[in-house]
Order: C-alpha cells, then sequence, then structure tokens
C-alpha cells in the first residue's frame, strides 16, 4: 500500500505527518467550534436551545458514517477515500464560513461531518498498515494520539484567537488552507492503494441499518429533549443495530464481518477504548467548566491550562509508551496508564470552591497526561491487532466510531450528574460557586469510575501478552 523509499522509513514518517495533520484538523473543528458558540449565536439569531444544533449537526452524520466509511476504503481503496473525505470537509468548511443565516450554516455542518467520518475513518488503518511492527507502530499510534488530546486544548487557545481577533466565521475557514496544504501533500506522501473492489460486493441494506442506527444512538447521546422522545429514539436505535447485527450474519459481504470480535484483542481493546475515552473526555469537558465558572478563567487561559496534558501526553506516548509494551507487552502497559489516570481523576474529586490552579488542578492534569500516554497508543494497538488487510479500513472505523460514541457518552452522562447537584439555584455568588463545585466533584468521581471500569476490562477481557500477538 504505501511504498518504502529507504531503510530508515522516512516516507513513512511523511505520510504519518499528513494523516496526524488532517486529524488535527478535524480534532481542532470540535473545540474551535464551542469556544465560538457565544458570537455565532448572537451574530446568526440562535437561541439557546437551537444552538446546540452547530454542534449536533456535525456530531450526528460524523458518528453515523464512520463504520461505512471505513468498508468503503477496503474496497475502492484508503488513501481514495480519505482524499474524498478531505476535499468534503475542506469546501464544506469553506461553505461554513460564508454561511448567513442558521440553516446554511447547519445544512453545511452537516456536510462537514460527512467529510470528517470519510477522513478520520480510514486513518488508523493507514497507520497501522505504514508501520506493522513494534516499536515504530506504537510510535505513531503515540503521536496519532497525542493529536487527538493536543487538538482539543489547541482548538480552546485558536478558537478564542480568532473569534476575538477576526471572528467566528475564521474558526470555519481556518481549515481552508490547511485542507489544501494537506490535500497536495497526500498525493506527494501516501501511495495509492488497491481496494478489493466494488465487485467484491458491499452490504448496502447493512450499511443503511448501521449508519441509522448509530446517527440515532449519537443523536440520543447529545440530544436535550423531551425525556419520552429520546426512550423512543433509542429503542428505534438498538432495533436498527439489533437489525445490523442479524443481517451481518447473513449478507454474503458482509459490511462488518462479526469474525472481529472473535479476537478478545478486538472485542477488549473496543470496550476499553469506550469506557476510556467516556471518562476523559467527559473530565475534559468538566475541567473546562470548573476552570472558568468557578476559578474565573477566561477562555483562552483555560485553552492554555490544558496544555500540560497533551505535552505530557506526547512525552510519554512517543517515547515512554513504545519502550514499556516491547518489554513488558500491552496488557501490562494498558492498566498500568489507566491505573495512573484514574489517580489523576480521584484526585479532581477533591478540587475546593477557592481552589488554584497550580496546586488543585495541575497535579491531576499531569497525571492525566502520563496515564492516557501510556495507555492509547496500547488501546488502540490491541483493537486493531486481529484485523486482516483486507479489513484493515473496517476495524479502524470500528475503532473510530467507539472513540465518537464514548466521547459523547463521557461527556453527556458526567454533565448531567454534575448539574443534579446545581438544579437549585443558589442566592449568593459563593453559594452557585460551592453548587457548582459540588456538582463537579461528583461527576469527577463518574468519570474515575469510567477509567477503573475500562482497567477491569482490561483484565478481564484482553488477553495476556502471548495470546495477543498471535491474535
Amino acid at each position: 500500500m504505501f511504498e518504502d523509499r529507504g531503510t530508515s522509513g522516512r516516507s513513512q514518517w511523511h505520510a504519518l505527518v499528513v494523516l496526524c495533520l488532517a486529524s488535527l484538523m478535524v480534532v481542532l473543528d470540535g473545540t474551535i467550534v464551542v469556544v465560538a458558540l457565544p458570537s455565532i449565536q448572537t451574530d446568526l439569531g440562535f437561541t439557546q436551545t437551537n444552538s446546540t444544533w452547530i454542534v449536533n449537526a456535525y456530531l450526528v452524520p460524523f458518528g453515523g458514517l464512520l463504520l461505512f466509511s471505513g468498508r468503503l476504503g477496503d474496497l475502492i481503496g484508503r488513501r481514495r477515500v480519505f482524499l474524498i473525505g478531505l476535499s468534503v470537509f475542506t469546501v464544506a468548511s469553506l461553505l461554513c464560513g460564508s454561511a448567513g443565516d442558521q440553516a446554511t450554516l447547519i445544512a453545511f455542518r452537516c456536510l462537514q461531518g460527512v467529510g470528517g467520518a470519510l477522513t478520520t475513518s480510514v486513518v488508523l488503518g493507514m497507520i497501522v498498515t505504514l508501520f506493522p511492527g513494534q516499536p515504530e507502530q506504537g510510535k505513531a499510534l503515540g503521536l496519532f494520539g497525542f493529536v487527538q488530546a493536543g487538538g482539543a486544548s489547541l482548538g480552546m487557545i485558536l478558537g478564542g484567537v480568532l473569534t476575538q481577533g477576526l471572528g467566528w466565521h475564521w474558526t470555519m475557514l481556518v481549515n481552508v488552507p490547511i485542507g489544501l496544504v494537506v490535500v497536495l501533500a497526500t498525493f506527494a506522501a501516501i501511495e495509492r492503494d488497491r481496494g478489493a473492489g466494488l465487485r467484491a460486493g458491499i452490504d448496502a441494506f447493512g450499511a443503511v441499518l448501521a449508519t441509522s442506527g448509530v446517527m440515532l444512538l449519537v443523536y440520543v447521546i447529545v440530544d436535550s429533549g423531551q425525556p419520552v422522545r429520546r426512550w423512543l429514539l433509542l429503542a428505534l436505535a438498538v432495533f436498527l443495530l439489533t437489525g445490523f447485527l442479524v443481517r451481518q450474519t447473513k449478507a454474503p459481504v458482509p459490511l462488518m464481518p462479526l469474525g472481529l470480535f472473535r479476537s478478545r484483542a478486538v472485542t477488549g481493546g473496543n470496550i476499553v477504548m469506550l469506557l476510556m475515552v467516556a471518562g476523559m473526555m467527559g473530565f475534559q469537558f468538566l475541567t473546562a467548566l470548573y476552570l472558568q465558572r468557578v476559578l474565573a478563567l477566561d477562555a483562552l487561559t483555560t485553552g492554555f491550562a490544558f496544555l500540560p496534558t497533551p505535552v505530557m501526553n506526547a512525552l510519554v506516548a512517543l517515547w515512554l509508551g513504545p519502550r514499556l509494551i516491547g518489554r513488558f507487552g500491552t496488557r501490562p502497559v494498558l492498566t498500568t496508564g489507566l491505573l495512573v489516570a484514574a489517580t489523576g481523576l480521584a484526585l479532581l474529586t477533591r478540587v475546593p470552591v477557592d481552589g488554584a490552579y497550580f496546586t488543585d488542578v495541575l497535579p491531576p492534569l499531569l497525571l492525566a497526561g502520563i496515564g492516557m500516554g501510556i495507555a492509547v497508543p496500547a488501546v488502540i494497538g490491541t483493537a486493531m491487532s486481529a484485523g486482516s488487510p483486507e479489513n484493515t479500513g473496517v476495524a479502524s472505523g470500528l475503532v473510530n466510531t467507539t472513540l465518537q460514541i464514548g466521547s459523547a457518552m463521557g461527556t453527556a452522562v458526567l454533565a448531567a450528574v454534575a448539574a443534579s447537584r446545581t438544579a437549585s439555584p443558589a442566592e449568593t455568588v459563593l453559594g452557585q460557586r460551592e453548587a457548582l463545585t459540588s456538582g463537579f466533584r461528583l461527576a469527577y468521581s463518574g468519570s474515575a469510575a469510567f477509567v477503573v471500569l475500562a482497567l477491569f476490562s482490561a483484565l478481564v477481557v484482553i488477553p495476556a501478552r502471548e495470546e495477543l500477538s498471535r491474535a
């Protein structure tokens, strides 16, 4: 698939940089837009309720199309799907930045979600193909994990700078030059690959069931509408996804071969990914609110306050993590990383009302960064370990779908937990801060619980080193 132009592997690392730049652009879009929401709401006349669709209109198609997009990459070539996704995302960003009314912006945010799914779904498959063995694969996945974690913090900083300096339109338009550069770099750095071909067959009915089911599931998670409607939609999502699984047992060429789940590595890796991401993404959301609403930091300062986490994540993931995996094996390293991350989250359950960033927040952030730097490359490598070359794309799409659902689930659940302690408004400013802090402490306990469950799942489901090496 990829040409090795020298014993140094320089061409592989050039290709990895291109893939990470594309992933960074997609990740940045999420937090940049969140920071710009108040300005967009004021400029285009969104209400507090319908302004959530500036985010949700992107998340729903993005989450729903990841699995199908990954399979499409297996059939028509991962580079081709990657380029199509980049092009759609870049054009949609231009259109979003030029939008002058609510309907136009929402429509093109949906198109952005489609482009983001096509781009992201095949990246992991391309990385594990580029770097088939340790320790290079561990380093590559560590860099990818750093981009995912660091992109969120960088997005908050960049979003504040662009919104305050140039206006919210530039939070969308900034993707255009980046996208053009990455498209051109893709032609130069990544070799064309041949998929199995559409003649190999694609399960169109299964694709409809999977895409609509996951879209509905993501919608139910992010929507804050009437409880009865949400339960009905959840039941419909479960029905569609159950139908998809049944369909995969009968389809001549299944969209997602269920044989993947015979591997404890793939099954366990995705379970751990779901729980780990739920805890860690929810933790980032909570900490951003705590820093702004309790410690009274502005949005830009809050973004800088998060930087130690991805920096520590990168240092550990790129240098320490791969060496540990090579020496001790994947499962011991993964469980150690999860234990360190859970410890950091547990410390946050004690944050005070009159807390200080450097003493009460920074140490847990550093522990979380170290833990994730160790755990992320290990869990991604585990989840991708048993996929055959013909199914690398769908395995990548599955991991990204798991990541997306875990992120949405964690944020929604922990936000609801925090709100359960602050439902009744306090009479004084101090009382409001105390109520908020109480809610954040409880939600941090939930965040730590998610990671502890991930740790337990890793110990129970993921095989030992010898079994994993044969998977």
